[in-house]
């Protein structure tokens, strides 16, 4: 483990290849990652470079696309297709009253039914695939079968991070209510003057198991709280994806693991040409899975109430809503 600021860089390919040692360090270091920031940014992950620039290149044709071509696929939060400008705040879930998030956003997700319809309504509705970029469907199927093997290898190294058996979270994600979030950032000339207090995504914790990000480096990129220096820039190495704690996975530690703060700056005056694509899958458990906290030695707070899995986000994603 190599630290890069506040954030460290973990190999995780010895969890892969490596002896019970190998595999034990690596899970000692996610442990060390997600209690002291909750962030952590994880080579060794097997997933191709090729992958993410050809899921890039698509999504930018999408997001080119006139506002009349987009609109026809128009969504509000939680559905299948383009989240226009003015839907979203993020800063709303930390009751922070914010203008709303300047970005676009085009969402695919879980959509294997249930035969609960009320279930199959909200987390598992069909994904909508535009007709004007054919070759987006294919290269978003490969990404979220790579993301979704990749999101409960993560979960099964933060289980023996736990001292917990290996499917102690995964045993809960055969029916997960992942979302894939393609969010597109636009530069300055695009969005026009930037409000007082808007950010292209407002400070906020992400609200599942682990976020799993493959993005752009750039001068209105990611920013990562800290309580020792506040707000810094998140390191970006090439190789690596950022991987974050979400509020459900630190609850379900007992508040061992942080769910930290965040937030995506707006397009930067000095930098007007700036568009930033971010690739961002946010990995959950099953809609109706009950979460009971650990308890201490290994939580850190005792007397936390269970919760189902469904309920808690759905309340967090209403409460990120504009209008």
């Amino acid at each position: 483990m190599a630290p890069v600021g506040h954030v460290p860089v973990i190999d995780i390919g010895p969890w892969f290849s490596g002896s019970d040692a190998d595999r034990a360090e690596v899970a000692a270091a996610v442990d060390d990652a997600l209690t002291s920031v909750g962030f952590m940014l994880v080579t060794g992950h097997g997933v191709p470079p090729e992958v993410a620039t050809e899921l890039r290149e698509r999504s930018r044709e999408f997001f080119a696309l006139t506002p009349a071509q987009k609109q026809a696929y128009a969504v509000s939060i939680a559905g299948r297709g383009w989240l226009p400008p003015g839907v979203e705040a993020n800063g709303y879930s930390e009751g922070t009253e914010t203008p709303p998030d300047a970005k676009e956003t085009y969402a695919v997700g879980a959509d294997a039914k249930t035969g609960d319809p009320d279930a199959d309504a909200y987390w598992f509705p069909d994904n909508v695939w535009p007709g004007e970029v054919p070759g987006l469907e294919p290269v978003v199927t490969d990404y979220l079968e790579r993301m979704r093997a990749l999101g409960d290898e993560l979960l099964r190294i933060c289980a023996a991070a736990l001292g917990q058996p290996v499917d102690f979270f995964t045993r809960h994600t055969d029916r997960s209510t992942f979302t894939l979030n393609l969010n597109w950032y636009p530069p300055l000339a695009h969005v026009g003057e930037v409000a007082e207090g808007q950010f292209r995504i407002g400070p906020h914790t992400d609200f599942g198991t682990v976020t799993i990000l493959d993005r752009e480096p750039g001068a209105g990129g990611l920013q990562v709280w800290t309580e020792d220096d506040g707000w810094q820039d998140a390191p970006w190495d090439p190789a690596a994806l950022t991987i974050n704690t979400g509020d459900l996975l630190a609850l379900w530690s007992g508040g061992r693991w942080k769910s930290n703060r965040h937030r995506v700056l707006p397009p930067q005056e000095a930098h007007p040409d700036e568009d930033l694509v971010s690739l961002v899958y946010f990995y959950e458990a099953n809609h109706d899975t009950r979460v009971q906290p650990l308890a201490p030695p290994i939580g850190r707070r005792s007397g936390l109430a269970p919760v189902v899995s469904g309920d808690f986000i759905k309340e967090r994603l209403d409460a990120i809503t504009v209008g």
